[in-house]
């Protein structure tokens, strides 16, 4: 009998780019096939081995001699252990850590030399998703002692640190580069056989989805007056729902939420980011805002009919290509709703559960990627306001219901 193949994967890139969210991707999805992973984590040793809080910025800096010497320690247990856990049972040994610099890959090349090597290095510049990939390590136990800022100060000074050494992994012989916001390979080049690399690449390309909560917000100002557009509240039968929502979900985990920036979807949020205050985190992204009408918001239907009826005509002959003067249609807003997914699902990382409260238009064209509807019937999909979808998707489960709640 064949003996399994085994294979190290060492990520690459500077804090905050998702490496971690990879590696956990690939451990629970790998393990599936059973294939036995490991996952070996700088931080994790580097808080076994260093008794006092190490998230002070100066820890990192390369000039540093005490603590660069220290770091150097801390990685060479770390690739002991990985090599460790290939020497016995285990399969595939990820090494998770930032692995910017050539010097530590040439470490890595000459210390795991008995297995190959796949190298992950993982890019993402979107200032945006930065800065809130920030803040969300800066709620981390490591930063309890510091306030806010002081804690994204110190992690910004970290990463330029890191910056400071930076090198692409353009020397070594197996390197996959990819933009973890959008799954995308941005290159690839494999010389010699790399064990699992199908599966892995398909890891890599695939979005993550453990439990989508889709909702929409409930009754609004505008939808009992039958209007377009506009920034209206929720009704009282609105956050009469708004709270049977919060109630549906006592027991269920929602570390995330996410909104729009309208008034409806978050006053639909409200109840449920009142009774989880501390556990579930709360962005609002203008990506998952109302279509935009342009010069029709505020107009009801009958009004836009009776104002301008060859418009309302050409909107009923091709809904989902229609564009409102001054706005926009189905069609282009595509591309931004597309990347609010993108940011959401990024953001959430490992998460089990995580909820989007949007609109109609914006959850008919959330839906239409797992619905494959044709472009045509998206502005047909129904959305009520008292029901949510419930979504998974992962390589080796999906699920797609409506649920009342």
């Amino acid at each position: 009998m064949a003996r399994p193949a085994k294979l190290y994967i060492a990520m690459v890139g500077l804090p905050a780019m998702g490496k971690s969210t990879v590696a956990a991707k690939l451990k629970e999805n790998l393990e599936k096939d059973d294939i036995k992973v490991g996952i070996f984590n700088n931080g994790d040793v580097r808080r076994r081995m260093v008794p006092g809080n190490t998230s002070e910025a100066g820890f990192y800096d390369p000039d540093n001699a005490a603590s660069a010497g220290l770091r150097e320690r801390i990685a060479a247990v770390n690739i002991a252990e990985a090599k460790a856990f290939l020497s016995a049972e285990g399969h595939v040994a990820i090494l998770d850590a930032t692995n910017v610099s050539c010097k530590r890959r040439e470490t890595l090349r000459h210390s795991l030399n008995n297995h190959p090597i796949l190298f992950v290095e993982c890019i993402n510049d979107d200032p945006e998703l930065l800065a809130l990939s920030v803040a969300r390590k800066t709620r981390l136990p490591e930063f309890a002692h510091l306030d806010t800022a002081a804690a994204t100060k110190s992690f910004l000074k970290r990463i330029g640190y890191y910056r400071h050494i930076y090198a692409p992994a353009d020397e070594v012989e197996n390197v996959v580069r990819l933009d973890t916001l959008n799954n995308r390979i941005i290159a690839e080049r494999i010389h010699s056989g790399v064990p699992y690399y199908g599966r892995i690449r398909d890891l890599l390309m695939s979005d993550w989805i453990k439990n989508l909560f889709l909702v929409r917000h409930a009754e609004s100002e505008y939808n009992l007056e039958n209007r377009v557009g506009g920034d209206s509240g929720l009704t009282e039968k609105g956050r009469k729902m708004a709270w049977a929502l919060s109630r549906h979900f006592i027991g269920t985990p929602l570390p995330y939420v996410f909104t729009s920036n309208l008034t409806r979807t978050r006053e639909m949020a409200e109840p449920l980011l009142e009774t989880r205050k501390g556990l579930t985190i709360h962005h609002a992204f203008k990506e998952f805002d109302e279509i935009d009408v342009g010069t029709c918001d505020g107009l009801s239907y009958a009004e836009m009919e009776q104002a301008q009826p060859e418009l309302f005509a050409a909107r009923a002959r091709n809904k989902y290509n229609f564009v409102y003067p001054g706005g926009e249609g189905y069609a282009t807003m595509a591309g931004r709703v597309y990347r609010g997914v993108k940011k959401a699902l990024y953001l959430s990382g490992n998460s089990e559960y995580m909820m989007i409260i949007g609109h109609q238009a914006v959850n008919r064209m959330i839906l239409s990627d797992f619905l494959f509807r044709r472009a045509e019937d998206v502005p047909y999909i129904f959305i009520p306001q008292d029901k949510y979808f419930h979504i998974v998707s992962t390589q080796t489960k999906k699920l797609f219901e409506l649920r009342k709640f």
